[in-house]
Order: C-alpha cells, then structure tokens, then sequence
C-alpha cells in the first residue's frame, strides 16, 4: 500500500516512481515541498551541493535546473562520481526523489541573450533527454522555462506528448510557467489560464504548474484557485511556484506566499533557485516555507530523518 510522502523515509521514497509516486504526493495534501537548485554554479556551502543543502532545510523534492543531460555536472557532489551517476547517487545522498527542467523553447524563437540562462540541447524538452534522465535516476520531469528562453505554452504541450510517449508512465510530468520567459505578450493572468491547463492534460502532465499569488503581477489568490479548481476537476495536481527571486525574499514575505498557494489548493510547493545567490533560494526561506504549510513536527522530522532509514 502507498504511503504519503510526507512521512516516508529513504528507503521508501527509492521505491517510488510513477504512479506510486503521484499517489504518495497527493495523499500528503498539499504539504509537500519542492526546492530547485542549480548545480552547474559554486554552490553556497563551496564543498556541498546546493541540492544536498536545500534537502537539510526540510525540501521533499529535489529539482535540478541547468543540468544538462549530455555533459551532467552537480558541483559539491564528490569528484570521485562518474557524471552518469550523479543523480543517482544524489538521490542516495538525500533520500528525496530528484527531477530535472527541461525547456521546451519554440523552434522559431530568437535568442536575446548569451548568458549562462541559454539553453543547451541537453536541457532541452525531448523525448530523448527524459530518456536519459530516467537511466540517470530522474524520477519526474518539469517542463518550463528559464528567463528569456521563450517557452510558449504551446511549445510545452509539444514536448509534453513527445516525451510522454517515450517514458510512458515511469516518469511523473510536471508542466507550465512560473514567469513569462520571455514571451512577453504571455504576462500577468495570460502566463497561464484554463484553456492552457486543459491543453497540459490533454498532452499527458501528470502535475500542473502555475506562479505561486504574489509573484506574478495580476496572479492573485482567488486566480490561482480557479486554475487549481480547474485542474483538480481534470483530475490532475497542481503546483504553485517561486519563480521570481523572491525565494531571497523576507521570511515574512514567504510565509505569507506560502500561506496563499495553500488556501488556493496547491498540492505541491515550490521554491526557486535564485534567493540570496544564484543557485538555491535562501536557505532559511526553504524552512519556513515548510514550517508555514505543516507546521515544526513534519519540518523537523524531514530535516531530522537519517538517508539509512
């Protein structure tokens, strides 16, 4: 029988895949949470990975951004691991299921920018590099985009058949925007809507990701409920996000997001990876975040419960 994620330990979490492991998320209502981190960078603690850091300030899930399935880097992580391994020798390191982003950027998209953001055609949204990520270890795939990238909408629904119909139904598919990515005319409400979401379903997600209130410019507390309403009567999660460098916010600040994406229904919390640094949100932020939607037991025991279990 599955058990809810929110009390598994180690061992159990690196049994589940698939529907085994949305089954487990949903029945921890709503009081999961996901941390992305980056790391291609330095990590904050120089020696220690980003991901590993965010997994000892209470994260579920651990979301790789930048990590490109071709040339896999995790820097903190020992040098003594082949690149092959890394995720899943991450995912043995943290206890936590570990996934990966992957862009979809529309194929007539013009890039504006030359920085390290630019995507590489290993993080690309293929059916061929989720391939590779689940041989890795990767147990679910999020399907956005970075700053600048233009990811439309459609072009996530393109990727999502695509690589729904090469993993089937191992991997767990999250999918949609937490910033406009650079399409612009796409801000404010327009980032996501239910036509959109019915679109994701339609394509195979298995999660629905919309901006947390109070990152996005007209992303209220009532408008994300009626998108997460919306996807719930689709019988698909949704995942509220922090896109928006506010994960190096006040802790005020997220206790209050985190307040709202719980009253709107989110199933899944995510914090983003650019807070005080580049690279992971504040460390603290990830802590309190847990502590606002499940309160000091669950935060302690997740933060407290040994990888040996």
């Amino acid at each position: 029988m599955t058990k809810r994620y929110l009390d598994c330990s180690a061992s159990e979490i690196a049994q589940l895949q698939g529907q085994s492991l949305l089954d487990s998320l949903r029945m921890s209502e709503g009081r999961i949470v996901m941390a992305e981190t980056i790391g291609a960078l330095q990590p904050m603690l120089v020696s220690v990975s980003n991901a590993e850091l965010a997994a000892s300030q209470s994260a579920d899930l651990l979301l790789l951004n930048l990590f490109d399935a071709d040339q896999p880097e995790i820097k903190g992580m020992p040098e003594t691991i082949a690149a092959n391994d890394l995720l899943q020798q991450l995912a043995k390191f943290t206890g936590r299921s570990v996934g990966v982003n992957l862009e979809a950027v529309a194929p007539d998209f013009q890039q504006s920018h030359q920085d390290f953001w630019q995507v590489s055609a290993g993080r690309l949204a293929t059916g061929e590099n989720a391939q590779k990520l689940f041989a890795m270890g990767a147990r679910f795939i999020t399907i956005t985009g970075n700053p600048g990238n233009g990811v439309s909408n459609e072009a996530i629904s393109h990727s999502l058949r695509s690589i729904r119909e090469a993993v089937g139904n191992e991997m767990v598919l999250i999918a949609g925007k937490m910033h406009a990515a650079g399409i612009l005319r796409s801000g404010s409400e327009k980032i996501i809507t239910q036509a959109d979401i019915k679109e994701f379903a339609d394509s195979g997600v298995d999660i629905v990701l919309i901006p947390a209130p109070g990152t996005i410019a007209g992303i209220s507390q009532e408008y994300a409920a009626s998108l997460i309403d919306y996807a719930h009567d689709l019988g698909i999660m949704a995942m509220t996000a922090i896109g928006t460098s506010q994960e190096g916010a006040s802790v005020e600040s997220i206790r209050q997001i985190a307040l709202m994406s719980k009253m709107a229904g989110a199933d899944i919390h995510h914090i983003g990876d650019t807070g005080c640094s580049i690279g992971i949100a504040a460390p603290e932020n990830i802590r309190e975040y847990s502590i606002a939607i499940r309160g000091v037991r669950h935060t302690y025991a997740r933060m407290a419960r040994s990888v040996c279990r």
